[in-house]
């Protein structure tokens, strides 16, 4: 059940509008995960701008095969719903959405970045060094495995925010976490 209200555009603090507003322009509607994360300007747009930085990170597909690991981990079903659907969009069958909520891609190199992602989340970020390597040895570099952990601390984010605040979830439903 939501812990909070969505609020109605004039109750969006001055401060997000500009954000709130291009995002809603971009994906044709206003989620209400994002209404509710603009009610605080300064958590709303620190998320937006670190969010902006690392769609530069990586392939699409990789950043979509690691938000649905990390959000499988995470439990976060608003956001497995609504990663599942930008998957779709970037022309990912159902069955690559399923193999990356179980941390992993039928694409070699993708398929490490994904495993790497999903033992950052397990182990709080206490990776063995062969994770690091194995990683490195898909051709990785040091700053695409920064730009991994990036990613994975930016979905966690937005998967704490929706486990603690349950927004009404406006997005195709998926099966629920740990079903698959």
């Amino acid at each position: 059940m939501p812990r909070t209200a969505v609020p109605n555009p004039e109750q969006v603090p001055a401060d997000s509008k500009p954000t709130l507003d291009a995002f809603t322009k971009n994906i044709g509607f206003t989620p209400n995960m994002l209404a509710i994360f603009a009610l605080s300007p300064i958590a709303f747009n620190s998320w937006a701008t670190l969010r902006g930085s690392l769609s530069k990170a990586l392939d699409l597909k990789t950043r979509e095969s690691i938000s649905l690991a990390v959000s499988e981990v995470n439990g976060c079903n608003y956001c497995l719903a609504v990663h599942t659907f930008g998957a779709k969009h970037a022309k990912m069958s159902t069955d690559e959405i399923i193999l990356a909520r179980k941390g992993h891609a039928n694409d070699p190199k993708r398929d490490a970045a994904v495993q790497f992602a999903r033992k950052v989340i397990e182990t709080r970020g206490k990776v063995s060094d062969a994770d690091v390597k194995a990683v490195r040895d898909a051709g990785y570099t040091d700053a695409n495995v920064m730009e991994i952990v990036a990613l994975v601390a930016v979905y966690s984010l937005t998967n704490f925010f929706n486990n603690v605040f349950d927004p009404e979830k406006d997005y195709p439903a998926v099966e629920p976490a740990g079903s698959i």
